[in-house]
């Protein structure tokens, strides 16, 4: 059986300028990255299970870039 193809949620809130990247569906919490704009979500091993980024339309002034 071939492996099932890996799955991301992708949420966009536009009255809160958020957007949220999930990679994988498992409990875990939001830690302060060295952005301000990007949080990484974390699980319990330090796993990284996605991120978020705050301000979104500021973006427009050029790319983040972030250690995960």
């Amino acid at each position: 059986m071939a492996d099932q193809p890996k799955r991301v949620k992708i949420w966009y809130d536009p009255e809160g300028d958020y957007l949220e990247v999930i990679f994988d569906q498992k409990p875990g919490f939001f830690r302060e990255t060295e952005c301000d704009q990007v949080m990484e979500k974390i699980d319990e091993q330090g796993n990284v299970l996605g991120f978020s980024v705050l301000r979104v339309s500021a973006m427009k002034e050029g790319p983040l870039e972030v250690a995960l």
